[in-house]
């Protein structure tokens, strides 16, 4: 047997070293160093594995390669087939990441029991098998036996009742509470967490079985763990959203299979998570009498178009030190916007508090809302009403002009759809056709062509 060594190891970014030192050197994280016993793979061992692996799969031509042999596993969510690019890939290994409660869980489980056409096998390390069920029939009414519950947090034992039950799909849940024997380690750990997925990737790949992890985030809103998660798996989803608000975002940030570019909106309800099909329609308040400081934002997130409302408010400032708030927008952003207007626009907002919300608890960071941000703001200070027939789209410059912004054929469709009668955006070159459009398109350069528009 190989002999166990001690090791210090960064858990933060999963760096080792012979001694405990109160800095990384590689990330430079303070007091992250912790002692794990670390036992060796013999040579032997390694090297029979290598000769084993290299007599099963040989070089071929790319053109010799077929994919007909995998095609995509239709998971029974709309918004979460999107996310993955059509579906799920066989032999794919997927991490969804978010904060505690905000709907991990619930998501995979809710998908897991609605797949009655396959058999899952989902482990949990958290939950007992009666909590999972409660949570189960609040979530779901259908028939269940596809479905199958343990409460399993050794790698080890887990692996068995894969292979006993063979499942079409596993999912984990989650993955910092695994543990292998081959690591003296306790659970949560670097080593723990980066050699458990290394096991499990390898078990994937080789059986062909979809395997999706579910992980915890830190408090800088990044994934637990070492950064080598993220290289190990084939997609990494955010699941992101303010418990406060019932709107949750599915997020791609890593997809071998196909766009980063979607996402997937989802509504929390008391049965569980609702796929939203059309975002703008929740998101726009239908008042009866216009109010000063409300504007409609034409944005998008990734490739998916939908309209935002922007609700500004500008007050004098009543101890003297201007407030500058903002929820769902970038802070620092909204300063410099308001530097704009008082700079190249003549509005003088030093005085005045200056609040600023995106409705539905949405956090928008499309740069293409600047001008419905900057007119709700002029509405609410000179308190006059936007008409609720106009959206907008344009990003502000530092010059106070109005630069182009991408995807607006999409934008300008979007505020067609859901019955808006004018839409001003930024001037675009010739090439840009808008002759096609079922809505009147009005064009600015600058933010006092637009505000001209508004308020005459």
């Amino acid at each position: 047997m190989a002999k166990a060594k001690t090791v210090y190891v960064c858990q933060n970014c999963g760096a080792e070293s012979s001694k405990w030192i109160g800095k990384c050197y590689s990330c430079g994280a303070w007091n992250s160093f912790v002692e794990e016993v670390v036992v060796p793979k013999a040579k032997s061992s390694v090297a029979a594995a290598y000769s084993s692996s290299a007599e099963k799969s040989k070089p071929v031509p790319l053109s010799e390669i077929s994919v007909d042999d995998l095609p995509r596993i239709d998971v029974g969510n709309r918004e979460l087939n999107r996310v993955l690019g059509g579906g799920l890939v066989p032999g794919a290994m997927v991490l969804i990441g978010g904060e505690p409660g905000i709907g991990k869980s619930t998501l995979v489980l809710q998908m897991a029991l609605h797949m009655n056409n396959m058999k899952i096998l989902y482990v949990s390390g958290e939950e007992s098998p009666q909590q999972i069920k409660l949570r189960g029939e609040r979530v779901f009414s259908g028939s269940t036996e596809h479905c199958l519950i343990v409460s399993e947090t050794s790698l080890e034992r887990i692996l068995t009742h894969t292979k006993n039950t063979a499942p079409d799909i596993l999912v984990v849940d989650s993955v910092q509470t695994l543990q292998t024997e081959r690591i003296e380690s306790a659970p949560g750990s670097v080593s723990q967490i980066r050699e458990c997925t290394a096991e499990l990737l390898r078990f994937s790949k080789e059986r062909n079985l979809p395997v999706m992890l579910i992980g915890h985030i830190n408090k800088e809103g990044s994934l637990a763990g070492p950064k080598v998660l993220e290289h190990m798996v084939d997609v990494v989803l955010q699941f992101e959203g303010d418990r406060n608000h019932m709107y949750r975002i599915l997020r791609s940030i890593k997809n071998r299979f196909g766009s980063t570019d979607e996402i997937g909106i989802f509504e929390m309800q008391q049965g569980g998570l609702r796929e939203v099909q059309n975002p703008s329609e929740l998101l726009l308040s239908h008042h009866d009498n216009a109010m000063s400081g409300v504007s409609v934002a034409a944005a998008t997130e990734g490739m998916r178009p939908f309209l935002i409302e922007v609700q500004a408010l500008t007050s004098t400032a009543a101890y003297g030190t201007p407030q500058r708030s903002s929820t769902g927008f970038d802070i620092r952003r909204l300063n410099m916007l308001l530097a704009v207007l008082e700079k190249r626009a003549g509005f003088k907002l030093s005085a005045k508090d200056v609040f600023l919300n995106i409705a539905g608890g949405l956090k928008v960071n499309d740069p293409g809302i600047d001008l419905a941000v900057v007119s709700s703001i002029l509405s609410s200070n000179i308190d006059i009403a936007l008409s609720p027939d106009i959206c907008l789209a344009g990003e502000v410059g530092l010059s106070g002009e109005i630069r182009p912004v991408t995807r607006i054929t999409q934008r300008i469709g979007e505020a067609a759809k859901l019955g808006f009668k004018t839409i001003i955006v930024p001037v675009y070159p010739k090439g840009v056709d808008f002759s096609s459009a079922e809505i009147e398109i009005k064009q600015v350069s600058k933010i006092e062509e637009a505000f001209r528009l508004l308020f005459g």
